[in-house]
């Protein structure tokens, strides 16, 4: 009952920083590329590129075929801003104490917004790729349907997978100098294991659970069932209700794990 208590507490005080969370985040998207000639566009710049990257090695070089009859560079647009936003809003949330410890010195200030801010900033990015997957919807003569709509159903679920992981692994890197090394290894692996550039289709059936068992599959699937597939959540329950009990406890055990170290950040930075 006791970590029940906890939780909502951690809540509440989340909740009630909702003004300087907006805030603070508009700052660190700005921020971020202050100083550069231009600035927040390549925020946009870098991702779009790697996506090109991407379809030019896997279309132009290795002359993959559309999946599903589905062009490929929409195929693979849908599955990779998903990603792309877990691993930047994932990788910067989790050294967010790192980044502001003179704010995390503060005796008042509520340290569990900083990866929050984080993955606002990183949404901003986001929400911009989304409306490109839309532009590409109407050059690819594929017609707008409430389907669509599903898409923000599963960037909430992203959201508290990555509040989750960061929490818990912000949290960490305090004590931990490794951590943000333990984090570039999982991205890696977890770029690789999900089918952001590659299709189940080629995965042998044996193999295709443990594919299921990463909850980003479950993300990147649902954006192409949004986008592309027009299948409903629901449609899939299992691998529904894997990924909710698998976020719920992430997130729980995040935020929890941080609300208990929290008093020792300030001595340790």
């Amino acid at each position: 009952m006791g970590k029940v208590i906890e939780f909502v507490y951690f809540i509440r005080d989340v909740m009630n920083s909702r003004n300087i969370i907006r805030k603070l985040s508009v700052n660190d998207f700005k921020a971020r590329y202050a100083g550069s000639f231009f600035g927040i566009i390549w925020a946009f710049i870098q991702p779009l590129i790697t996506l090109l990257v991407l379809w030019f090695v896997f279309q132009i070089g290795f002359k993959t075929q559309p999946i599903q009859n589905v062009p490929f560079f929409l195929w693979l647009a849908a599955g990779y801003i998903s990603w792309s936003f877990f691993s930047d809003a994932f990788s910067n949330s989790s050294q967010s104490l790192m980044e502001y410890s003179f704010l995390v010195k503060k005796v008042v200030f509520r340290t569990a917004i900083l990866p929050i801010v984080k993955t606002i900033s990183s949404l901003y990015v986001h929400l911009f790729f989304l409306l490109f997957i839309f532009i590409l919807l109407i050059f690819y003569n594929y017609p707008l349907s409430v389907y669509n709509l599903q898409v923000f159903y599963y960037l909430f679920l992203n959201i508290m997978l990555i509040l989750g992981l960061s929490w818990l692994f912000s949290a960490f890197s305090v004590f931990f100098k490794d951590t943000l090394q333990v984090i570039n290894l999982i991205l890696q692996i977890g770029f690789w294991a999900t089918p952001i550039f590659w299709s189940t289709e080629f995965l042998p059936k044996n193999y295709l659970f443990i594919a299921k068992l990463n909850p980003m599959f479950y993300i990147v699937q649902g954006y192409r069932d949004s986008f592309i597939y027009h299948n409903w959540f629901w449609e899939r329950p299992l691998s529904t209700i894997y990924f909710l009990a698998l976020t719920i406890i992430i997130f729980i055990t995040g935020a929890i794990v941080f609300r208990k170290l929290r008093p020792h950040f300030a001595d340790v930075l």
